[in-house]
């Protein structure tokens, strides 16, 4: 009988882990905040952007994404603009600073002419 409530408990107890990692995990570096604060975007060699393909929840009120992945380009973390922030405007400028600050497969923190390079948020 100690032995089927000490499984018993210990599966309970996997269960909950579990389903704790997977509500506070972190799947492919995404942010998993309501609404969140960095998103992916693709790169072009040049520093523009490429299409961009992301799993998300089928609800306009929750704009978290689950994972993004890049058909072309590379794939690189980027800021979701705060409220009264705006995305920098497209340019040849714009591109070379995107290129050379995503090298490392973050634009996490960078700057472009005083202002941080941040995307609009979806929806």
């Amino acid at each position: 009988m100690k032995r089927v409530s000490l499984l018993a408990g210990l599966a309970a107890l996997a269960i909950a882990g579990a389903a704790h990692a997977q509500s506070h995990g972190d799947h492919a570096g995404m942010s998993h905040s309501n609404p969140p604060t960095k998103t992916q975007v693709c790169l072009d060699v040049g520093g523009g952007l490429l299409p961009v393909v992301c799993k998300v929840p089928a609800s306009r009120l929750d704009q978290r994404e689950d994972i993004c992945s890049c058909p072309q380009g590379m794939r690189t973390d980027v800021a979701v603009c705060g409220p009264g922030q705006k995305a920098p405007a497209e340019n040849n400028a714009l591109y070379a600073a995107r290129r050379e600050a995503g090298r490392d497969g973050s634009l996490l923190g960078d700057m472009f002419q005083g202002q941080p390079i941040c995307v609009a948020p979806r929806g």
